[in-house]
C-alpha cells in the first residue's frame, strides 16, 4: 500500500516538474518588443521618476514581475542604477506596459556629465545589467530571479 501510494506520489511529482518545466522554457521567448518613456520628473539632482512604456511579448503563461533593478553604464563606467516597481504579464499576449522607474545618479556622475552623454545624440557606448524578481503562476507560485548583463542600449532605438 505504502509503495503504491509512493508510486502514485513520484508519477505527480514528475508530470507537476514536467508542466512547469514546459511552461517555464518559453520565459526564455520572452521578447522586448518596443521600449519609449512617456514622462521623466526630477524629484532631486541625483534622481528622477519615469514611466516607460515597454512593448513586450510573451508567449509563456502570465506572471507577476515584483521589481526590476540595474545599472546604466557608460563606456563600462556605472553612471547610475534604477529601481521599478511591479506589473503583471498577460500569457500568451503583446502587449505594452506602464512600468514607474525611479533612476539615482551614482556619486562620481555629475549632472553634466549626463548632459555630455546625451549632447552626443547617441546611445552607443550604453550598457545595462538588470536583474529581475518574478513570481510565475504556474501550478502553484514560482519566485524566479533572471539576470541580464551588459544589455546594449542601442538596440533599442523606437
Amino acid at each position: 500500500m505504502l509503495v503504491k501510494a509512493l508510486r502514485h506520489i513520484g508519477i505527480v511529482i514528475v508530470a507537476a516538474l514536467l508542466a512547469v518545466s514546459c511552461g517555464v522554457s518559453k520565459v526564455k521567448d520572452i521578447a522586448i518588443t518596443s521600449f519609449g518613456v512617456s514622462y521623466i520628473v526630477p524629484t532631486s539632482t541625483r534622481s528622477a521618476d519615469a514611466k516607460l512604456k515597454i512593448g513586450i511579448d510573451n508567449p509563456a503563461m502570465a506572471f507577476a514581475v515584483q521589481e526590476i533593478t540595474g545599472a546604466i553604464k557608460y563606456n563600462d563606467k556605472v553612471i547610475a542604477t534604477f529601481v521599478t516597481g511591479g506589473m503583471e504579464l498577460e500569457g500568451k499576449a503583446q502587449n505594452v506596459y506602464d512600468l514607474p522607474c525611479t533612476v539615482t545618479l551614482t556619486e562620481d556622475t555629475s549632472l553634466f556629465d549626463i548632459l555630455l552623454i546625451a549632447s552626443k545624440q547617441s546611445l552607443e557606448g550604453l550598457k545595462a545589467d538588470v536583474d529581475v524578481v518574478a513570481k510565475l503562476y504556474k501550478n502553484g507560485v514560482l519566485r524566479a530571479p533572471y539576470s541580464f548583463r551588459d544589455v546594449d542600449i542601442s538596440q533599442f532605438k523606437n
